[in-house]
């Protein structure tokens, strides 16, 4: 395995982590931990136990800021239980982090629509539109009167 200065952005496996187009064999002291605790938290989103899933998601971001999969996620989550407003601030962190993550505009763009700033809402599902006009993308942009 080749050494590399890449961020740490994405969990491939136990023992290494492929990072911009690298492999990257200096994993970061916590990361099996976190890598577990974001599996575990996926897991119990896909079993629909968003609020559990968030107790383990928030484990994994603790041990592990700075990665923008554990904060889409942690976002679907927090949406999936009502707490928009920290849904919004976990989709804000995964776009800080990736600026093109089609789904955490989306993500945001739901989040600010149920807190009732449309506009913003639209601007961020419009971007994901752009990036990826999916159905349910479109949907969501034209349910706040964002499709004109």
């Amino acid at each position: 395995m080749g050494q590399g200065r890449a961020t740490w952005v994405a969990f491939v496996g136990r023992e290494s982590i492929f990072a911009y187009g690298l492999w990257v064999d200096r994993v970061p002291e916590h990361a099996p931990e976190a890598y577990d605790a974001f599996r575990e938290g996926n897991r119990l989103l896909a079993a629909g136990s968003p609020h559990a899933a968030s107790v383990a998601l928030e484990r994994a971001r603790d041990l592990a800021p700075g990665q923008g999969s554990i904060h889409e996620t942690l976002g679907r989550a927090y949406f999936r239980t009502a707490r928009y407003t920290l849904a919004r601030d976990e989709f804000a962190l995964a776009i800080e982090l990736d600026p093109v993550n089609d789904y955490a505009h989306f993500g945001i763009g739901l989040a600010l629509a149920r807190l009732g700033d449309l506009a913003s809402a639209r601007r961020h599902l419009k971007l994901a539109v752009a990036m990826r006009p999916l159905d349910d993308y479109l949907a969501a942009l034209a349910e706040i009167g964002g499709g004109e």
